[in-house]
């Protein structure tokens, strides 16, 4: 079995379009929630969203006519698998047959998907791009991917809705641990800011109706009421040790765990007892080897009323009462909004930079506490911690469970 190092990071987000912006603007509490400016939101429930600020496709290094032949998913996981692959270095330093790709999306092109039906239904079938459904699917940003980095390797797009990312991660973390790969481009992207997803998640209740960027998204608050969409993508290379180190690569963090459960519960519900996001908490944590060294833990924490207790649950169940209120947790989307399926990828970057860094982003307005979230949130403002080993968790609907576990290097 090898080891499993982080070389490269990309980020397309609320906060930041390139990783170091991105880590600056959360420890600084940078809010990137605002009112949705994508469409017109009268009628609707939700008035704001997290979205991507003054992105230009050109400026990453997409020509437009390849944009044009992008759904905008696709287009921020390719921004962000171009800055992780140049941040890295490894272009050009790994043989194709061993360069994989595990970048997926919880919802694909829906964007696409949904301008072209109303092509379809408003002026006929001719119309209909002979593009939509490779823009739509949604495993075409890892697609893209390897074909612009020549990756022949294992090619795998997660779809296991909020939770993909982190899965994504974990299942490349397993593929360069057994040898089946000596890097993997890993990560996930989403772009569901349209009238119809915004629509959909609030019908269900999912999505919080306040109109106050600074009161909408309150991970562990008392007050909290439903998530934030966000979007945007998060990438990072994973690489085998030795390989890394035989070509002089910087390292960000070691990926060490992984738990990977799911509730078999209920479609959209946590389980109440916190069964499934217990034991991916404990399995990461068992094969990460933790012997109590202090934890810091990026945290689901979605603002929802039953996620924010469930996953507090989870935690005090996997690390006992002791250390669960021994450990650093933070929601960065409290910041970030809800990324869906990008979320887990850029998590996994902000606890690989708080390691790497020592400095612990906050959840920002948490000013009124849940007594059944009782641990330490980081509220408010960033603090330095030298913390040694990071949990990113991720619960997505279906009853998807992932943590990912990384060590400071």
């Amino acid at each position: 079995m090898k080891r499993v190092v982080i070389t490269g990071v990309g980020v397309i987000s609320p906060v930041g379009n390139d990783a170091n912006r991105f880590f600056e603007n959360l420890t600084a509490g940078v809010c990137g929630i605002g009112p949705i400016t994508r469409f017109d939101t009268e009628g609707y429930k939700a008035k704001v969203a997290a979205e991507v600020k003054d992105f230009d496709p050109e400026a990453f290094g997409i020509d437009r006519a390849q944009a044009k032949r992008m759904d905008l998913f696709a287009q921020y996981a390719m921004a962000a698998a171009i800055q992780a692959v140049a941040d890295s270095g490894i272009e050009g330093g790994v043989a194709p047959e061993r360069f994989g790709v595990y970048v997926g999306s919880g919802i694909g092109g829906m964007q696409t998907f949904v301008a072209e039906t109303e092509k379809l239904l408003n002026r006929g079938p001719g119309r209909v791009s002979p593009f939509f459904v490779p823009m739509m699917i949604g495993n075409m940003a890892a697609g893209n991917i390897a074909i612009r980095f020549n990756a022949q390797g294992p090619c795998l797009p997660v779809v296991t809705a909020c939770a993909t990312s982190s899965h994504a991660i974990g299942e490349a973390f397993r593929a360069v641990k057994y040898g089946h790969a000596d890097a993997i481009i890993a990560g996930g992207a989403e772009a569901t800011i349209i009238p119809l997803a915004v629509a959909g998640f609030s019908n269900m209740k999912a999505l919080s109706e306040s109109t106050d960027p600074d009161a909408a998204s309150l991970p562990f608050d008392a007050r909290r009421s439903g998530f934030v969409m966000g979007e945007g993508s998060g990438i990072l290379v994973l690489e085998e040790y030795e390989h890394a180190l035989a070509r002089g690569a910087k390292i960000y963090a070691e990926v060490v765990g992984y738990g990977n459960t799911c509730d078999a519960y209920h479609i959209t519900a946590p389980h109440a007892e916190a069964v499934g996001a217990a034991n991916a908490f404990k399995l990461a944590l068992e094969e990460a080897g933790w012997q109590g060294e202090k934890l810091y833990i990026n945290a689901h924490g979605t603002g929802t009323p039953m996620n924010d207790k469930v996953e507090t649950l989870a935690i005090k169940k996997a690390l006992g009462e002791d250390a669960a209120r021994a450990a650093l947790i933070s929601s960065t989307k409290s910041m970030t909004g809800h990324m869906l399926g990008a979320a887990g990828a850029v998590e996994a970057i902000a606890s690989a930079l708080a390691l790497k860094n020592g400095v612990v982003p906050p959840t920002i307005h948490l000013t009124e506490p849940d007594p059944e979230c009782d641990l330490n949130y980081v509220p408010g403002a960033a603090v330095k911690a030298d913390v040694e080993l990071a949990l990113s968790s991720s619960l997505g609907f279906g009853g998807h469970n992932a943590v990912v576990a990384l060590r400071k290097y």
